[in-house]
Parts: structure tokens; C-alpha cells; sequence
């Protein structure tokens, strides 16, 4: 997800987006482990919209 989407949601819906991210981030890691997943960089792409999630709920409150 890119800036310019995360600033034009307004902050209930960051929240969802952002519990919605943690889970897939969790399960992408857990199957990582297990076996590795074909395109890793997924995992890392994963945490930056994480963080770009955290930031702007920052941001909005």
C-alpha cells in the first residue's frame, strides 16, 4: 500500500488495515519458517506498510 492511499483513509480504517497487516505479516513469517516462501521480500514489504500504517494513525490522533 502506498502513502497517498494510507493518507486519504481515515483512522478506523487504518486500525483495520493495520490488524489485518499484523496477521498476514505473523502467518507469512510462521510459513517462512516452516519452509521458505517463495518471494521473501514479501515478508519485508509487509513490515514497511506496517510501519507506514503506524505512522499515519500517529499522525491522524
Amino acid at each position: 500500500m502506498k502513502n497517498a492511499d494510507i493518507k486519504n483513509l481515515s483512522a478506523g480504517d487504518i486500525q483495520a488495515q493495520l490488524t489485518e497487516a499484523k496477521a498476514q505479516y505473523s502467518k507469512l513469517k510462521l510459513a517462512h519458517a516452516i519452509s521458505p516462501i517463495e518471494n521473501p521480500i514479501q515478508i519485508k514489504d509487509l513490515r514497511r506498510t506496517i510501519a507506514r500504517l503506524n505512522t499515519e494513525l500517529t499522525n491522524k490522533q
